[in-house]
């Protein structure tokens, strides 16, 4: 006797269709499955034959074969669980075998029949929308999630639940849409008190989405300023909420209850991660900290201690948008468009250019600081040092404007970048449309050209010294950019000399 049942296979961010066949004859009681699963897959045996148990139906004494189709495809993880046991049960008859058909399911079986969520059933839920099914069967806790992609989603806390509702026994309550989800709570920026430039470079890099750098001694907020940035940011859009969940689901990393992500992630990995770990990789491929901040921020906090490597693996994703994983089994695309902020010392002690207190050995600053590559460099467009506040300062300044205010005034500058055509946000423009949202003057043209002959700036660096100069505008309301637009814009940008000097002046 044979029977199918669809279910779906996540490939770096994609879901491709596996038929599950189940094939029971006659012979000495066995178990096999087939089609290329991984460790993790094969364990299946042991969970679908006490899972039909723990639901008091009965496990066909039998020789049973599962195979996974296609068998060239590699299958990984546990949701292949309830479509090898709902397999099963339709090839031993206890289900109608028509009744699985326009389904598709996923979900992992605990011992006692219970089911259990897993990664990636969004994206399963969409390509099986994708594929014409008209239904799927996932557990309970995961119905939320698979109800974004579209499908109606039957929701089953355990497989005799499935099984009942296979014979027409039950009829679930199905799964709707999750309700608004309240924002994560993120530190405020009026705990910072002093440095006004670190304030207007981050409202400025927040404003338009710039990547931006944090350089100065120990102790001067680099960190504190650039963990408060996530409190700036509005939330995301219905479509960039769904990619974002999307890659989170697939890394198993939705929070429980959450299953839309709608506020911009913020991601912090420690500068001894991998190059798996931030770029992604590993089997599957999985996503890495880059993708993780899709439209969210990346935050490398001590960058020059990262390993070179990595940072110089960067540079596709902070032009493009993506990461490309290629092995020797095939290559994966990842998304991953962040906003990165990084922050840095101006040399291992972090004194260097404070008369009397760098302990460095001559040329170790330099060598420190070139960690940080020219072209690496020229994707950054808002480049601040922040110097050592005076105690009178920090205790005695005027309070400074909390997040809410700072984040009204990004809202609104976002907003109309938004409204112009194309709908972009100024770190994305290029070429003729970056040219006519500047809305130069022949003056003002000049001014742009002298900048960038001045700088000795790439056609890279010119524009983004022209798109940091927009969001200046952005932030003044401003309809085309001006002289002094260009000139603040020219104050961000990085330094051209690898000097330490550089970063402490």
């Amino acid at each position: 006797m044979l029977a199918r049942a669809l279910t779906h296979a996540v490939i770096g961010l994609e879901a491709r269709s596996v038929e599950v066949e189940a094939h029971l004859q006659n012979g000495l009681p066995a178990f096999a499955i087939v089609g290329l699963p991984d460790k993790a897959c094969q364990e299946a045996k042991e969970r679908v034959r006490s899972g039909i148990t723990s639901a008091e139906l009965e496990w066909p004494v039998r020789r049973i074969t599962v195979n996974l189709a296609p068998a060239g495809l590699r299958k990984e993880g546990s949701g292949f669980d309830l479509p090898i046991a709902l397999a099963v049960l339709a090839a031993s008859r206890q289900v109608h075998p028509d009744r699985l058909a326009g389904h598709a399911a996923i979900g992992e079986l605990a011992l006692d029949g219970r089911l259990r969520p897993v990664a990636g059933t969004l994206a399963c839920a969409e390509a099986a929308r994708r594929a014409g099914c008209e239904r799927l069967l996932c557990p309970a806790d995961s119905a939320a999630e698979a109800a974004l992609a579209g499908i109606e989603v039957v929701p089953l806390r355990h497989l005799a639940e499935a099984g009942a509702y296979l014979r027409g026994e039950l009829s679930p309550e199905p799964a709707g849409p999750p309700p608004p989800s309240p924002p994560p709570a993120y530190p405020d920026l009026a705990d910072v008190r002093g440095q006004e430039r670190g304030r207007r470079a981050l409202e400025l890099a927040a404003a338009g989405r710039h990547n931006l750098l944090l350089a100065g001694p120990p102790g001067t907020g680099k960190t504190m300023l650039a963990r408060r940035l996530p409190a700036l940011l509005p939330a995301l859009t219905r479509d960039e909420a769904l990619e974002v969940t999307r890659i989170h689901s697939v890394a198993g990393l939705l929070a429980p209850g959450r299953p839309l992500v709608e506020h911009p992630p913020f991601r912090a990995p420690h500068h001894s991660a991998s190059m798996p770990a931030v770029i992604g990789g590993g089997p599957g491929p999985r996503p890495g900290e880059a993708s993780l901040a899709h439209h969210g921020v990346l935050l490398l906090d001590e960058l020059a201690e990262f390993q070179r490597p990595v940072l110089e693996a960067l540079r596709q994703p902070l032009e493009d948008g993506r990461v490309t994983i290629a092995r020797a089994s095939g290559a994966a695309t990842l998304p991953a468009r962040f906003q990165l902020v990084a922050a840095t010392n101006p040399c291992p002690c972090g004194h260097a250019g404070e008369e009397g207190r760098c302990t460095c050995l001559p040329g170790v600053p330099e060598r420190y600081v070139g960690r940080i590559s020219g072209p690496l460099r020229d994707r950054i467009d808002v480049w601040v040092t922040l110097t050592r506040m005076r105690a009178g300062a920090m205790v005695a300044g005027v309070d400074p404007e909390a997040s809410a205010v700072v984040a009204a005034r990004i809202a609104a500058a976002r907003a109309r970048q938004r409204a112009r055509p194309g709908g972009k946000l100024n770190a994305r423009l290029t070429g003729r449309t970056l040219r006519s949202v500047a809305g130069l003057r022949p003056r003002t043209a000049r001014r742009l050209e002298d900048l960038a002959d001045a700088e000795l700036l790439s056609g890279r660096g010119t524009e983004r010294l022209l798109r940091v100069a927009r969001t200046v505008a952005d932030l003044d309301s401003a309809e085309a950019v001006e002289i002094d637009h260009l000139e603040e814009a020219a104050r961000w940008r990085p330094p051209s000399s690898r000097s330490p000097m550089a970063l402490a002046v």
